[in-house]
């Protein structure tokens, strides 16, 4: 997920690629630490814990959430969690871009019009779930 070796250039035009997704992460993030949050540096991401960030997460009901290459938890033990999953997700936004949020709420309304699980059967979804199963891990190692 988050492991690969790449060159410093692509590396940086990946990070270029998905900096509007995670400038809102950013953004959600700082708001965090302004009202007692906190931060730590995780696989090639910045993740944000607490304060306002707590806040928002309990509001609409999710443990954590991705935003390009930032992630956002209510509380640092559930980031540690969570994080394989939110991974897979940072590589999804790695492979987006800019065009990963759309997509996903493209996805998950044409799921709820559908009358089905617009988050458990979101193709974003089941892919992070699938490939941060532990036992899915396993399968792949051989």
């Amino acid at each position: 997920m988050g492991t690969k070796k790449r060159s410093s250039i692509i590396q940086a035009l990946i990070y270029l690629w998905v900096s509007p997704n995670s400038l809102l992460g950013l953004c959600v993030g700082l708001l965090g630490l302004v009202t007692g949050g906190k931060s730590q540096w995780r696989c090639g991401c910045i993740e944000f814990y607490g304060g306002f960030v707590t806040w928002f997460l309990v509001r609409i009901r999710v443990m954590a959430m991705t935003l390009g290459h930032t992630i956002i938890g209510q509380k640092k033990d559930e980031l540690a969690i969570v994080r394989d999953h939110e991974q897979v997700h940072v590589s999804q936004y790695e492979r987006w871009g800019p065009f990963f949020i759309p997509v996903y709420l493209w996805y998950s309304v044409l799921l709820w019009f559908q009358k089905r699980d617009s988050y458990m059967e979101n193709p974003f979804e089941v892919e992070a779930y699938k490939l941060a199963d532990p036992r899915e891990k396993r399968k792949r190692k051989g």
